[in-house]
């Protein structure tokens, strides 16, 4: 099944195997801190949506995602928006696909962030599935996310992350206070059964 989203002046093609933009998504939409001129680096892109927005702002964003799926449909998705010569999407793991000494004033992620016991398939990965599932914690992909997020950040950078009370949102605050970081709640949103927040942390 294929689609056309229309959001905030945006066109934004829809496909299977690729995370679809959903409350989670809105929350970072709607809330985006990235200031004129910055350099954003987004992991887990998915549709793109998040990058296309934080484009009309930035003056760059890198937008990753561990998906071939994803990435091609992202890249699709800036192309249509006519955004090509500032959104570069790059296909990798978390911080992998960062070059050396690479560094950005906002970091912005939507992470897996569901508990699930069943592991994903190494071998055979079924490519949406790792846009949700965060293994038994829920943190398997936030942990280090956090651990290594400072550094690709500029002296004065922030990090917005999407999270949900199912995976543990005073852990996450603690880890950002224990590296250095200001960190506060900007918003959230109560679901049927648990509620998301997005964190803003900052250097």
């Amino acid at each position: 099944m294929e689609m056309i989203l229309d959001y905030k002046n945006f066109k934004l093609k829809i496909e299977e195997g690729v995370y679809q933009p959903s409350d989670d998504s809105y929350l970072l939409s709607e809330n985006l801190r990235v200031r004129d001129g910055d350099l954003v680096l987004e992991i887990g892109t998915g549709s793109g949506l998040i990058s296309l927005i934080a484009a009309k702002i930035a003056k760059k964003v890198v937008a990753t995602d561990i998906s071939p799926i994803a990435v091609e449909l992202a890249r699709y998705n800036v192309g249509i928006n006519g955004l090509n010569e500032k959104v570069e999407i790059r296909q990798g793991n978390l911080f992998d696909p960062i070059q050396e000494g690479e560094k950005f004033d906002m970091i912005l992620f939507n992470p897996p962030y569901l508990p699930e016991s069943r592991k994903i398939n190494k071998e055979n990965p079924v490519w949406i599935e790792k846009a949700w599932n965060g293994g038994e914690s829920g943190r398997e992909i936030i942990d280090p996310f956090i651990q290594n997020c400072k550094n690709y950040l500029f002296q004065s950078g922030g990090v917005q992350m999407v999270q949900s009370s199912l995976s543990d949102i005073s852990k996450t605050l603690t880890l950002f206070i224990n590296l250095g970081f200001r960190v506060e709640i900007g918003t959230e949103k109560s679901l049927f059964f648990e509620k998301l927040v997005l964190v803003d942390a900052w250097l």
